[in-house]
């Protein structure tokens, strides 16, 4: 690791906190000094959450929704639509349209999109969950909520082709989202727009 330290102790957390994304260097040095003016019960504080979160945090038996329970807020929420499903990619998207305040139904979240390239397959996806829930008969409309790119592309295809065999409405999120935008970089306005605006699923029109 680049980079001089007077101490190892320091050396070593400026090295843990490079490992976050998003976090240089610099900044980590910057969090690491911010840390050493702390009082030691503000350090420890941040020590005891951080390895709470990680050994006690849980997943929705349902959506796949980071929660403290079982089955997350949203999905034991008897004033949420239970008959509106909207997919996602991950977590950061569901927040993001959360936080637009618009849509007011249930989440599945796929924990990623198909891609080739990766080696990401539907196997390696939360589809078979979503194809055994439109199964029941229990929603009306599935939104299709994935990133404007090629590989949210091949993955509306594939799940449109999953579910087109049940009676069910099958939309996706008007594109006021740039191509080749992620949902959670985009504004709570233009998302929510696009959530309200969504329009029936016709497939990949060559």
């Amino acid at each position: 690791m680049e980079g001089n330290y007077s101490s190892v102790l320091l050396k070593n957390v400026v090295g843990e906190f490079t490992r976050l994304p998003g976090i240089g260097q610099k900044t980590a040095l910057r969090l690491a000094l911010h840390l050493l003016k702390q009082s030691p019960e503000v350090a420890a504080a941040l020590g005891e959450s951080i390895l709470k979160l990680r050994s006690e945090i849980k997943y929705c038996t349902v959506c796949n929704n980071i929660s403290d329970r079982e089955i997350c807020d949203v999905c034991s929420n008897p004033r949420r639509d239970h008959t509106t499903l909207c997919i996602v990619e991950d977590i950061r998207d569901m927040l993001a349209i959360e936080n637009t305040g618009q849509f007011k139904g249930v989440y599945h979240i796929l924990g990623g999109i198909i891609s080739p390239v990766e080696g990401i397959g539907p196997s390696d996806l939360s589809i078979a969950p979503i194809v055994a829930k439109v199964g029941t008969g229990n929603f009306r409309e599935i939104i299709m909520a994935l990133p404007a790119t090629v590989e949210g592309d091949t993955t509306n295809f594939y799940l449109y082709k999953m579910l087109k065999q049940f009676d069910v409405n099958i939309s996706i999120i008007a594109r006021g989202i740039p191509v080749g935008d992620e949902l959670d970089y985009t504004d709570e306005i233009t998302l929510g727009r696009s959530i309200l605006m969504r329009q029936p699923y016709q497939g990949i029109k060559g």
